[in-house]
């Protein structure tokens, strides 16, 4: 009752303030109320309405939007005209009639609200609903948004005063124009296209006429008549309806043979999704990283705020690099590997050298929030600024960094030193970090993942074996904060946003990485040493249609040649190295396979001058606790995983499937004037010469060990002195089997002890922290299964044909896992 007495005060006030004429003492009276009130034109605020931004793959396709409000505004002549017609006829039949207020409506409602004890009709004219809703929509606060629709006089006045002004800056077709667009229908639909196609599956341009009477009928009170909410909502919509059609043959818009025709129609409302988010993407891990890059990028906005406010309302389109074909490559490869339900995850990014933009981002885990479907709720391709995670320790993959400082420090291809099974440091002033402290550890030891001896290795061997001592070494040599400055040109930071670790073991991989960082790493090599930071949007256009285009963010970090050679070196990895099993991809390519200590992330990275690539693989419940080892991955079984076992194989799959169709680039030729050959004090030693130990030239005794060929054009990679990773080159190599087929089980129970893997470091890392892993003897090709503990070729042929073995089989103490303290440490192949 206090409500209705307002609402009659309020309409008197209006009435006695504008309406009534100005006639004699009582006019003059009525005029000074009206100047008390101050009724006159008051400019409104109208900030943009809250739109959709859709993101669009490279070819224009969409795959994902945000909104704050499901909203897509469109111009008056892409409404159809039924639609126009109903609404005025049903809120404000006399609209083109009146001005900011219908007088009469106002006195119509007053009489009909008082006589019928509730409010039984409104007032307000399309114009001051419009103004109502400005304000609603500009409220950022629930009290805000209270006071925009209290029922009092001085809101009423307010409102007033703006309705004027409206009315002098619009026409009527631009007021109704706007009134469609930001009215609310009910079911998450904003605005009249978005209504259009939630109810109908339609634009707002072909809706018919019993349609525009449903839609014209839900704008009165929409929470009460939403057909997503159920029978009674949707019956209630159907009366409203109704009442809509009988409005406008009593208006003669229609005749009343078709409002009753209309009338037989049912709701038909289709319930038209509008998904909206990452979760309900075709690319979520994609989507993920967009949605942060607007979020953090000055681009986009002076603060986070203003940013992610213009994410969710700008209505801005947003083109990306995302090319379908190379995603498409990437989540078939992946899902051939690894299912969906495995808790071990792998995750893969594709990056263009020289532009840094990034052409696919797939995992094998679902996204979202369900853990009984085992999905997983952040990117688990990008770091932490862009939704991710803490990564997983990157290993092995490190060491072509420490390469390139060689390389750049004026090392050649065939430079190296003598190293033995194990390194330790020589001091603690061996090594220093880039503050200048001291963190050389003498008392710890760094194992080659076989424990045999060591022996020559120059920088092409020690990179295809991997070599581990070799390595420490190396970093000895030219620098460990030389190191990681190079790392850092290389766009290498931490995936957890943190500083990275400058350990003795940093040329290891002790770093938990993300795919997106590495490959843009890797990236800057296949570029001969221009790094791009890495991009996934390309133009940007706003609700008005001004268009913004981005432009790489590049730089020249590293000297042309120096990447020549690196390239040189590792594109031996599938020839020579541990890919040999695996194999290349018929163009010319290059990379590094990555198994960290204790086997807990296995990865691949790779490039050709066209596209690189990294694959990382990890369990994100905690890598120590839940290593890489004894573990049924994709539907088989591995006892250990090495970075060529799965990693790999997804890396080639994927790399083949995005390439086809591109033509190959060749590499850069080194600079052999400058980079061939050996240093004076840096060659290798003479070999003895050879004794005739009688068994005939073709005695191949003896040659299964040490640095066969200091020139990378050779095998290599001897069992004592090599990374576990290695398997080219040896008589008595990988065995070949199926990928789908389970490893043939260890020779002897000397082997298979040998083999077990010792206890995970103590700890339990929290979600997405991969800790180091190592290798796997499930012979995914990563390393050689020829180093199991098995008989030499000549002695396995002879235990295949049942005759006595020459000697006792020698443990495979190359394959063996040796936990050795580190500090976070990390043994990579």
């Amino acid at each position: 009752m206090l409500k209705l007495t307002g609402a009659a005060a309020v309409t008197g006030v209006l009435v006695a303030a504008v309406a009534l004429p100005a006639v004699g003492g009582a006019g003059m009276t009525v005029n000074a109320a009206a100047d008390e009130l101050r009724l006159l034109p008051e400019e409104l605020k109208e900030p943009p309405l809250a739109e959709k931004t859709t993101l669009l793959d490279a070819d224009g396709k969409q795959f994902a939007q945000f909104y704050f409000e499901n909203r897509e505004s469109v111009k008056l002549d892409e409404v159809a005209d039924v639609m126009k017609t109903a609404i005025v006829a049903i809120e404000d039949y006399r609209f083109y009639e009146h001005g900011a207020i219908d007088l009469e409506g106002t006195f119509r409602a007053a009489v009909k609200n008082v006589s019928g004890g509730g409010v039984v009709q409104g007032g307000s004219s399309i114009t001051q609903q419009y103004v109502k809703l400005v304000l609603v929509n500009a409220a950022e606060t629930k009290e805000e948004q209270d006071a925009a629709i209290a029922p009092t006089l001085p809101r009423k006045l307010n409102e007033l005063r703006y309705a004027l002004a409206i009315e002098e800056k619009y026409t009527k077709s631009e007021i109704l124009e706007r009134y469609l667009n930001i009215s609310y229908y009910g079911a998450g639909a904003y605005g009249i296209q978005a209504a259009s196609r939630r109810f109908f599956n339609k634009p707002a341009s072909k809706l018919a006429l019993w349609e525009a009477a449903t839609l014209a009928g839900a704008v009165q009170n929409p929470s009460v008549t939403d057909p997503s909410a159920g029978k009674a909502s949707r019956d209630r919509l159907l009366v409203r309806r109704n009442t809509v059609l009988n409005r406008m043959a009593e208006l003669g818009k229609i005749t009343p043979q078709e409002a009753e025709e209309a009338k037989k129609k049912k709701l038909g409302f289709k319930n038209i999704e509008a998904p909206g988010g990452c979760e309900e993407s075709a690319y979520p891990y994609f989507c993920l990283y967009v949605r942060q890059e607007i979020a953090t990028n000055e681009d986009f906005g002076k603060t986070r705020k203003q940013r992610e406010r213009l994410l969710q309302r700008g209505g801005l389109v947003i083109k990306t690099t995302l090319t379908p074909k190379a995603q498409k490559a990437s989540e078939k490869a992946i899902k051939e590997y690894v299912k969906t339900s495995d808790k071990p995850v792998a995750a893969q990014a594709m990056v263009v050298p020289g532009t840094g933009a990034v052409k696919a981002m797939a995992a094998s885990r679902n996204f979202g929030r369900n853990k009984k479907k085992n999905e997983i709720s952040y990117n688990l391709v990008g770091d932490r600024e862009h939704g991710g995670g803490a990564g997983f320790q990157a290993g092995s993959t490190f060491k072509p960094f420490t390469l390139l400082t060689a390389l750049d420090q004026g090392m050649k291809l065939n430079d190296g030193f003598t190293t033995g099974s194990g390194y330790r440091a020589p001091s603690h002033s061996a090594f220093r970090n880039c503050k200048g402290k001291a963190v050389g550890e003498p008392d710890h030891e760094v194992k080659n993942s076989s424990e045999g001896g060591g022996g020559f290795k120059t920088l092409t061997t020690g990179t295809l074996g991997s070599v581990n001592t070799f390595f420490m070494r190396l970093e000895q040599e030219v620098g460990l904060c030389e190191t990681v400055k190079m790392a850092k040109n290389l766009g290498i930071k931490r995936a957890d946003g943190t500083g990275l670790k400058e350990f003795e073991t940093f040329t290891l991989g002790i770093n938990e990485m993300d795919p997106v960082t590495v490959s843009a790493a890797y990236a800057t090599i296949a570029a001969r040493g221009t790094y791009c930071s890495p991009m996934v949007i390309t133009e940007s256009t706003d609700r008005d249609g001004k268009k913004t285009s981005y432009k790489p963010k590049c730089k020249q970090v590293l000297d042309e040649e120096v990447a020549d050679a690196a390239s040189h070196i590792m594109s031996g990895v599938f020839t020579k190295g541990t890919m040999t099993e695996v194999g290349g991809i018929g163009r010319p390519a290059a990379g590094k396979t990555g198994t960290t200590d204790a086997y807990t992330a296995a990865w691949f990275a790779g490039f050709t001058p066209d596209l690189a690539s990294a694959v990382s693989l990890g369990d994100p419940r905690g890598a120590f606790k839940y290593d890489l080892t004894g573990v049924t991955i994709g539907g088989r079984y591995y006892s250990y995983v090495y970075g060529a076992s799965i990693s790999g194989r997804i890396w080639k799959d994927s790399m083949l499937g995005a390439l086809k169709g591109v033509e190959a680039t060749p590499f850069t030729p080194v600079n052999m004037e400058r980079f061939g050959g050996c240093s004076a004090g840096r060659c290798a030693p003479k070999p003895p010469p050879k004794r005739d130990n009688g068994d005939g030239p073709h005695d191949d005794r003896g040659n299964d060990r040490g640095d066969r060929g200091d020139n990378g054009d050779g095998p290599f990679g001897p069992p004592d002195g090599g990374d576990r990773e290695v398997n080219g080159g040896f008589p008595f190599g990988p065995e070949r089997r199926r990928p789908d087929r389970p490893a043939r089980p260890v020779a002897t129970q000397e082997s298979r002890e040998t083999h077990s893997p010792r206890n995970a470091r103590p700890g339990t890392p929290g979600p997405g922290t991969p800790e180091p892993s190592s290798p796997d003897l499930r012979r995914s090709g990563e390393e050689g299964s020829h180093l199991r503990g098995l008989p030499p070729r000549k002695d396995v042929r002879r235990a295949a044909s049942g005759g006595r073995q020459a000697g006792p089989v020698r443990p495979a103490r190359r394959d063996r896992p040796r936990r050795v303290r580190r500090p976070s440490g990390s043994r990579s192949s």
